[in-house]
């Protein structure tokens, strides 16, 4: 699929970015891909690429831009203690009010490319990327109409600013799928949020996929085809009913 590097101006500087549209040119609804904790990385881009093949013009962020950081191995990140921090110090610090800006950027941006038809946008996220995906969509509820979460951590926790406090304020139609024996998504978080959606009159669905957290990204340990399968399944289901 075709890409383009991009730099997309924010209040806080400048993040470099991918736009990934689909083969033969025009214009298409706009997604917003969340990565990982571990960050964009080219797992990431084949992923974006596959999206945009479904008929979206996707783009991909650096969500660490205002750090510099050299790309994690997946594959050793979590038993390396050094990697581990690192790569601790660069998630804990996003902030929401970061998030919330840097999307209102990014929905900008796409608003203004030729490459994205419509005004209804779409978000994906991925473990961190799956809060930034329904923070997101909280956040700017006139400009997201879809908002997915795979194996997304820390949804429904004790934090004020956590995405089930704010479940009222999304207008998007909002999937949410879950892994098995998730430490960052425990079954209280599942219900508590599977209730803050319903009583905030959200069009959603949250289920669990029979697989461990980080079954969508393939460059991941524990990534489980068929649930992968599943989560691209579920994905184009809700961009066609809702872009």
């Amino acid at each position: 699929m075709p890409r383009t590097d991009v730099a997309i101006g924010t209040e806080d500087g400048v993040c470099a970015a991918t736009l990934h549209t689909p083969p033969g040119g025009g214009s298409s609804p706009g997604v917003i891909l969340f990565p990982d904790a571990a960050g964009v990385r080219e797992t990431f881009a084949a992923m974006a690429d596959r999206l945009a093949g479904l008929g979206y013009t996707v783009l991909l962020p650096d969500v660490y831009y205002r750090t510099e950081w050299a790309p994690f191995d997946v594959a050793t990140v979590f038993g390396d203690p050094a990697e581990r921090h690192r790569l601790d110090a660069l998630y804990q610090g996003m902030t929401t009010e970061m998030i919330v800006r840097d999307t209102g950027a990014f929905l900008d941006f796409l608003a203004g490319r030729p490459e994205v038809s419509g005004t209804a946008t779409g978000t994906t996220g991925y473990c961190m990327g799956g809060r930034m995906s329904l923070l997101a969509a909280a956040h700017h509820p006139g400009r997201i109409a879809a908002a997915a979460s795979f194996h997304g951590g820390n949804l429904a926790d004790d934090t004020p600013d956590s995405p089930h406090r704010l479940a009222h304020r999304i207008r998007a139609t909002v999937h949410v799928a879950a892994a098995e024996n998730d430490r960052s998504f425990p079954p209280e978080q599942f219900a508590r949020l599977e209730n803050a959606l319903a009583d905030g009159g959200v069009r959603h669905s949250v289920e669990t996929y029979p697989a461990e957290h980080g079954f969508a990204v393939p460059d991941n340990p524990t990534y489980d085809e068929a649930a992968a399968q599943r989560h691209w399944q579920a994905l184009a289901g809700l961009y066609s009913a809702t872009l």
